[in-house]
């Protein structure tokens, strides 16, 4: 398995898929990466060759991905609940952030049903 961002990526993959893998990064991104690094999307993992890995790594350096990025994000929601803002309370109630409606959905935020009693069979 090659290694980019201290991921291994699998092999049997073509390149552009394979770079999603890594936290961050989407198919635009990777597609940006591998345009600018001079590699071909449609290659395999397997077929690259050490200096388009190295190319494609030196790419990653520029980029805000994986452990960094997720300190970043966890932080940024931190200093949410920390200022209490609308969105830091949301947060801090499990609820959803981005303004859904939660009188019928959002199950996924609130968890499983719960009754007034907590006694539901």
């Amino acid at each position: 398995m090659a290694r980019i961002a201290g991921i291994d990526i699998p092999r049997d993959k073509r390149v552009v898929i394979s770079l999603t893998y890594i936290y961050g990064v989407g198919k635009t991104t990777a597609q940006e990466v591998l345009k600018s690094a001079g590699v071909s999307e449609d290659t395999r993992v397997r077929d690259l060759t050490e200096d388009e890995l190295s190319s494609i790594r030196k790419e990653f350096d520029n980029l805000t991905v994986e452990g960094d990025l997720r300190r970043e994000v966890s932080l940024n929601i931190k200093r949410l609940i920390e200022i209490g803002s609308y969105r830091g309370i949301r947060h801090r109630r499990g609820l959803p952030v981005r303004g859904q409606k939660t009188k019928n959905n959002s199950r996924t935020r609130k968890g499983p049903r719960r009754t007034v009693a907590n006694k539901r069979k």
